[in-house]
């Protein structure tokens, strides 16, 4: 039974994480939604205070420090970067990449007085391979693979382990809304298994990599693409 803090639960592939891993922990749950939940909050991510009151939180309603975190939230614009205005820019920045870096901050000390620790950051291939007018959404992701080696180092003799998840296409509501049915299929044509990705397996690697049998995957970006980032 671990203790685990999870970003962006209440929707997409957050929802399936906090499914899966809620039959064998206990969860600290986060969005955007406001939910009657004693061990949720909803919690603006642009919002230093907010970052610490989510933190303070967890601790309380865990009345223990945190084992595992995984940064999940994240918001997605398709512009062209001419077009990006300095509120989008800080806003993606912010909810994308530094609510996940002080979120870490808060939760290592806890998990090196305990000499054990999971973080997992969920990024996107677009941060692998990046994206056509989304050069900044990609930026934000690419940003988890450097953070993922740097800390991974940081932290290699407490036990704590810092890897990023790196989706494709997934089957969730914001690819549905996001597509319509020609870009769908176009998606499904240039992916080489011909598919997109269920949130089921993205938090069945989440639940292997918190696991004692992950303890030597640590500072890794894996790909969860169905081929996407394997080239033609």
């Amino acid at each position: 039974m671990k203790n685990i803090l999870i970003t962006g639960a209440t929707s997409g592939i957050g929802k399936q994480i906090a499914t899966v891993l809620s039959a064998d922990n206990d969860l600290f749950l986060s969005g955007r939604r406001k939910l009657d939940k004693v061990n949720y909050y909803a919690c603006d991510l642009v919002d230093m205070f907010e970052i610490e009151t989510l933190y303070n939180k967890a601790i309380e309603y865990f009345n223990s420090d945190i084992d595992v975190l995984i940064n999940c939230a994240g918001q997605y614009i398709y512009k062209p970067i001419e077009k990006m205005s300095f509120d989008e820019i800080s806003y993606l920045l912010d909810v994308n990449f530094k609510s996940a870096y002080i979120l870490s901050s808060l939760v290592i000390e806890g998990m090196k007085k305990n000499n054990w620790g999971r973080i997992i950051n969920i990024g996107s291939i677009s941060g692998v391979v990046g994206e056509a007018n989304a050069s900044l959404y990609s930026a934000t992701k690419s940003a988890f693979n450097g953070f993922s080696k740097a800390l991974a180092l940081e932290v290699a003799t407490n036990n704590i382990t810092i890897n990023t998840i790196n989706p494709g296409w997934v089957e969730t509501p914001l690819a549905q809304n996001a597509l319509n049915q020609e870009e769908r299929q176009e998606v499904i044509d240039i992916t080489p298994q011909k598919r997109f990705v269920e949130p089921i397996e993205i938090a069945n690697l989440c639940k292997y990599l918190i696991s004692n049998s992950a303890k030597g995957i640590t500072g890794q970006g894996i790909n969860i693409c169905a081929g996407l980032t394997c080239g033609c």
